[in-house]
């Protein structure tokens, strides 16, 4: 059996994510996996939806200038034409080219072999195989993901850890009363002996602040009932947003909130979140 590389485009764009894959070309696929495209398909399948770019800045961060793109491209592309990747048809932006503008799901044959994998492990199995997201779904996906790259980046040059990362419906959690509260991610962050629990609301200003105090709201019940959430704690509660003035409004709505809700409660601009949680760490 022979399989080649193949070029980003064509058939292979989102094409395979719903098909079936013959064994034979898993067990193919699975002898020439190399440690680094186990961990590509690791992120993919923990965000569920990434950019080359963002993988380039998780997983070849060591290569430097035109050789970082060069191998990034080369692997990405190889994964997709094995379909342990597939490329979705819709683009974010429109400076980037190549593999690095484009936006990766695990494949057919990456999400069977990535069950496979949990399995013989003992661990879990959550294969995140997403459907064709609209636009909108699209943006705030990836600026998930985009988070989580940036806490990766900063924890490297503060020497932390990123020890945990969820993003939803793997970050949802039981609210005490039958239902479920729903942050767009939860991450655990390690510096030594110091560990911060934090759920992650992404906002983009697609929801109006009264929909967004609602749901402050729901997280201020959850702590009113004495409930806890990861860690046997009580997690904090970030709103990354999209701009400065959508932070600013959030402050002032936070402000107007009962008593935890200025402790419980961080919003942040976007660009300043990951470093900001980084750094809370030694504060």
């Amino acid at each position: 059996m022979t399989l080649r590389g193949a070029p980003l485009c064509g058939a292979n764009k989102g094409a395979d994510a719903g098909r079936r894959v013959r064994r034979a070309q898993v067990d193919w696929v699975m002898e020439r996996l190399s440690e680094r495209d186990w961990r590509v398909m690791q992120t993919v399948n923990l965000l569920r939806v990434v950019s080359g770019n963002q993988l380039e800045r998780l997983h070849f961060h060591a290569l430097f200038g035109h050789t970082r793109s060069v191998v990034r491209g080369r692997v990405l592309q190889r994964l997709v034409a094995w379909k342990a990747l597939t490329i979705l048809p819709r683009r974010i932006g429109g400076a980037a080219r190549g593999s690095a503008g484009a936006t990766f799901a695990l494949g057919s044959a990456g999400a069977r072999l990535y069950t496979e994998r949990q399995a013989a492990s003992g661990a879990p199995s959550r294969v995140r195989v997403p459907g064709a997201p609209t636009d909108r779904s699209l943006r705030h996906t990836l600026a998930v993901s985009e988070l989580y790259v940036c806490l990766v980046e900063q924890a490297r040059v503060h020497g932390a850890q990123v020890g945990a990362f969820e993003a939803e419906p793997a970050s949802w959690w039981p609210n005490g009363l039958g239902g479920v509260l729903k942050p767009d991610a939860y991450a655990l962050l390690l510096l030594g002996p110091v560990r911060e629990h934090w759920w992650i609301e992404v906002d983009l200003a697609t929801e109006s602040l009264p929909t967004l105090r609602r749901k402050l709201l729901t997280y201020l019940d959850f702590v009113a009932r004495g409930q806890l959430g990861p860690g046997n704690v009580v997690p904090r509660v970030v709103l990354s947003c999209v701009t400065q003035e959508r932070a600013v409004a959030l402050r002032a709505t936070i402000s107007r909130l009962a008593t935890p809700a200025p402790l419980l409660f961080l919003a942040l601009p976007q660009e300043e979140s990951a470093r900001c949680l980084i750094r809370s760490l030694s504060e």
